[in-house]
């Protein structure tokens, strides 16, 4: 049976009536189920304090067509401000043995946990520009340099590089944070036409504050810009650039933990009575928490009220002061999310994200806040914290798993073996498991990446510049936002987060992958223009070991996309299934896009009730339904 006909339901404008409803109302859901499926009532099954309850739907559409499809409709009560739900689906049998569960990782025919029910939060989504955004990460050390750059001293603790020289990527060389290129942010400023010919909505740049690093997460003062970006001025100078662009700057804040050398730290550490103290986890014999047993990572203690008014509460904390003038940042990455605020039996985490999100709210109703997880963060997407989160369990690794070169260098994130090659199938059953885990909303408000300065880089781990843009054609057409790491959108390499911190070759541009740079800059121009890649729902239409077929559905208009990492034969998809609501016929298809320099090829025919998707090689093809 075609994926096609499987009963469906998910968050998007089609299945659902308002992303963020309001507490104590009701709001109506639909699923759509196929005409020639056995379906005579369906049932919305929530929970009301946790109690399960039942809510009978209506089939208020019925398609003519034999593979049409029949629409059921319900009403949802939301008394709790995340609701979970699934749809009991009942077939013609009086005893009643013919019943399935409609849930968020597809159909079952057994009573499983609800968590991985669809769920519905009243908590407000992401703002708009930023669910819409294609979000660019530059890492200013090795981005650009200003001439500016060559009158400054280099300080004591750096290891001073030249822009072409090696990078030192072992994490036991001691050099590898220390090594300085000399990055800074006016370099940045001058190279913001890049980020526009990208695509870039949305700059992103890991942490500016000063620190004994090339990485600068150990932050020595949250007061200041490190004078060797160019200091206040500079990033003042390129946040009013950014924003006479049109475009958003997010900063990165670290709410876990500071650097030794943080004048918190440095009164805290100095004297046992000192106010500091207990904004840290100290021992009796001087000694303290720290990130990982990093001892340049002193663990910030969030159970501290006078802690929580300096870093995350009110007008007067970090996280409120860097939103206003004359930085005006629009936001937050907050680095280790998954850890702030947990320490053993203490866990304050949901309160430290939910009070970030209020603060930056209370500057800028529309700020935008991301937390870094790269595992489970199902636990920590709430609603009411943390937008989002960068999505390396829900989106790369099994893009990564589904398109490794079997002979790559790249190293493992996380884990202590490669990451392994897998077929379609297992692929985009981990998709669909995660989009579950998460939610709608979250999904798509969290970004789908690639590769950052954490992990390898994803040309290397792919090893082919085609499988390298069939990567990135999942990152800008499945749900999620887009986050591209400086330097992928030209075919940078390295096997690991260190290496990946490569400088920007823009001085010998005769290097760069300028395909995979045009396809990068056309997948943007594709999701700027196409509602669905933005706001739209997913359904899959077919899956095996090389291919994956899925259809991005709104009201405003729905895609067809095809990504292939090998070459493999034609798929036929029914007609009926692909029809939106009052639809009769699809009519030719038209190309809009296709990954690899030949185009995106020529429309498609229906014949017979059937669209058939061409045979072709490595690469994603969209068309428009």
């Amino acid at each position: 049976m075609s994926l096609l006909r499987e009963p469906h339901h998910d968050g998007s404008p089609a299945y659902l009536d308002d992303e963020s409803p309001t507490l104590g109302w009701s709001v109506r859901v639909r699923c759509r189920v196929a005409a020639d499926d056995p379906v005579e009532r369906v049932w919305i099954r929530t929970t009301y304090d946790a109690e399960p309850t039942f809510h009978a739907c209506t089939a208020v559409a019925r398609d003519a067509r034999a593979d049409g499809s029949v629409w059921w409709e319900g009403q949802l009560p939301l008394h709790n401000p995340v609701t979970h739900y699934r749809f009991l689906l009942v077939g013609p049998e009086a005893d009643g043995s013919q019943q399935r569960w409609l849930t968020a990782a597809g159909v079952v025919e057994h009573d499983g946990p609800d968590s991985l029910d669809f769920r519905v939060t009243t908590h407000a989504g992401a703002p708009d520009w930023g669910r819409e955004a294609v979000v660019y990460q530059v890492f200013p050390d090795r981005f650009a340099r200003s001439t500016a750059a060559d009158e400054r001293e280099t300080p004591a603790w750096a290891v001073p590089a030249h822009w072409d020289d090696e990078v030192v990527f072992e994490g036991s060389d001691p050099r590898t944070p220390l090594q300085l290129f000399g990055g800074d942010l006016d370099g940045v400023t001058e190279h913001l036409d890049h980020l526009v010919e990208v695509g870039a909505t949305v700059l992103y740049t890991t942490p500016v504050f000063p620190g004994e690093s090339n990485h600068r997460y150990n932050a020595s003062t949250f007061d200041g810009v490190d004078p060797l970006l160019g200091g206040d001025a500079a990033y003042a100078r390129l946040a009013e650039a950014v924003h006479a662009r049109g475009l958003r700057l997010l900063g990165d804040l670290t709410t876990n933990h500071t650097g030794d050398t943080h004048e918190w730290f440095t009164r805290a550490a100095s004297a046992p009575d000192s106010p500091t103290r207990g904004w840290y986890y100290f021992a009796h014999d001087g000694s303290y928490e720290c990130w990982m047993g990093h001892g340049t990572l002193p663990k910030l203690n969030l159970a501290d009220p006078d802690l929580r008014a300096a870093m995350v509460e009110g007008p007067d904390s970090v996280v409120a002061r860097w939103l206003r003038p004359p930085f005006s940042v629009d936001g937050w990455r907050i680095d280790v999310a998954n850890m702030t605020g947990r320490l053993g039996a203490v866990d304050v985490n949901h309160a430290t994200a939910r009070a970030v999100r209020r603060t930056a709210e209370a500057e800028r109703g529309d700020a935008w806040v991301i937390g870094e997880h790269n595992h489970d963060a199902s636990g920590d997407l709430d609603g009411d914290g943390w937008h989002g989160t960068m999505n390396y369990s829900g989106f790369s690794w099994p893009v990564w798993s589904w398109l490794r070169d079997p002979d790559s260098p790249a190293r493992p994130f996380g884990r202590p073996v490669p990451v392994p090659r897998r077929p379609g199938q297992q692929v985009h059953r981990t998709l669909r498991e995660w989009q579950a885990r998460y939610g709608w909303q979250a999904t798509a408000q969290s970004w789908s990446i690639l590769g950052s300065h954490d992990s390898a880089r994803i040309r290397t781990l792919t090893g082919s510049a085609p499988v390298h843009r069939v990567a990135a054609g999942l990152q800008f057409t499945l749900p999620g936002v887009p986050m591209v790491f400086a330097g992928d959108e030209i075919g940078l390499e390295g096997v690991n987060g260190e290496d990946a911190r490569r400088p920007m070759p823009w001085h010998r541009r005769d290097d760069w992958d300028h395909d995979t740079l045009a396809t990068y800059a056309a997948l943007a121009r594709l999701r700027a223009a196409e509602p669905a890649l933005t706001r739209g729902g997913l359904r899959w239409a077919h899956v095996d070991d090389d291919t994956l077929v899925f259809v991005r559905e709104h009201p405003a208009g729905s895609l067809l996309v095809c990504a292939r990492r090998a070459a493999g034969g034609s798929v036929d998809l029914p007609e009926g299934a692909l029809l939106a609501t009052g639809q009769e016929a699809l009519g030719d298809v038209e190309a809009l896009l296709g990954t690899e320099p030949g185009g995106p090829g020529g429309r498609l025919k229906v014949r017979r009730g059937t669209l058939r998707v061409p045979a072709d090689g490595v690469g994603v093809r969209v068309w428009r339904l």
